[in-house]
């Protein structure tokens, strides 16, 4: 029998309190970093999942301000609009051998990431999953699915493999894809145009499909053709009809941020999107202009 693993969860919110409780439910020791307030919570009474695939259940969690010990492996889970600050509770000295295991929006944080930590410890993933935090502690699961891709082009393949077994006996579709850029730009061509079309306009998916049809075929070929230019690969048609296939009332965690006053990760997609596409001079004449007007508008 595989012994149990020591895992930090910076950040225990929607994705990371759900990833926390399945590991420690599956018999790991888990270690949630978080402010002073939410830790102590959390000490007190645990993670409560409401899941339809994973059932009710409540699981214990150790919590601290900060990471005082070496892991098997730190899940960075927090926004990244938050992620600077959270990486003061994580002292690169502390973590010992560590995996470092982002799992953000975005495509510019594992180049950050590596020049804080071991470059061949950090393993960027994707995870496909709605989750949210309604309190500290309590976590509402709504999607059937939880799947993630780990990646790290530098990081010892046994490594990778072995967290994606726990994570897999734990509840989770976890799998190891050989490609980091390709796994982060198929995140990115599903999520930029789906959290800029829907919070520009704040309407759910299935208006800004309809309403919104030119822009969002525009969108999606911009998203490709700049991931095509970074190596990785894009399919247009099948990214629309993903959209198509989406509940019509399916909202992005972008608008969602709108919608409650929170900071949107903004600059980590579009931004970000923008960067990559001014490197390879691709023109995103859409992309660019929805940017500017969620800018221009507070945001």
């Amino acid at each position: 029998m595989t012994h149990p693993l020591t895992v930090a969860v910076l950040g225990p919110g929607g994705t990371g309190g759900l990833l926390a409780a399945l590991l420690s439910r599956s018999g790991h020791r888990v270690v949630c970093l978080a402010g002073e307030t939410t830790a102590d919570t959390l000490r007190r009474t645990g993670i409560t999942v409401r899941s339809a695939q994973f059932g009710d259940f409540t699981a214990p969690v150790e919590a601290d301000t900060e990471l005082r010990e070496p892991v098997d492996a730190c899940l960075i889970t927090v926004k990244h609009t938050a992620l600077d600050a959270a990486l003061t509770r994580v002292p690169p000295a502390a973590l010992g051998d560590a995996l470092v295991v982002p799992l953000l929006n975005g495509i510019e944080h594992p180049a950050a990431l590596r020049a804080r930590h071991r470059p061949d410890r950090v393993a960027p993933a994707v995870i496909r999953v709605e989750s949210t935090r309604i309190a500290p502690g309590v976590i509402e699961h709504g999607s059937p699915f939880t799947e993630i891709d780990l990646a790290g082009d530098a990081v010892p393949p046994e490594r990778l493999a072995a967290l994606a077994g726990r994570l897999t006996a734990a509840g989770t579709a976890a799998r190891v894809v050989g490609d980091e850029t390709a796994a982060l730009w198929a995140k990115m061509a599903f999520l930029a145009p789906f959290a800029l079309l829907t919070t520009r306009y704040g309407v759910p998916l299935g208006v800004a499909r309809t309403e919104h049809r030119g822009e969002l075929e525009a969108l999606v070929a911009e998203t490709a053709a700049v991931s095509r230019a970074c190596g990785a690969p894009a399919d247009p048609a099948r990214a629309l009809a993903r959209y198509d296939a989406f509940p019509p009332t399916a909202k992005s965690s972008m608008q969602r941020d709108a919608e409650s006053g929170r900071p949107l990760e903004l600059d980590a997609i579009g931004g970000a999107l923008l960067r990559a596409a001014g490197r390879h001079g691709v023109p995103v004449p859409v992309t660019a202009r929805l940017v500017e007007e969620l800018r221009a508008a507070g945001h």
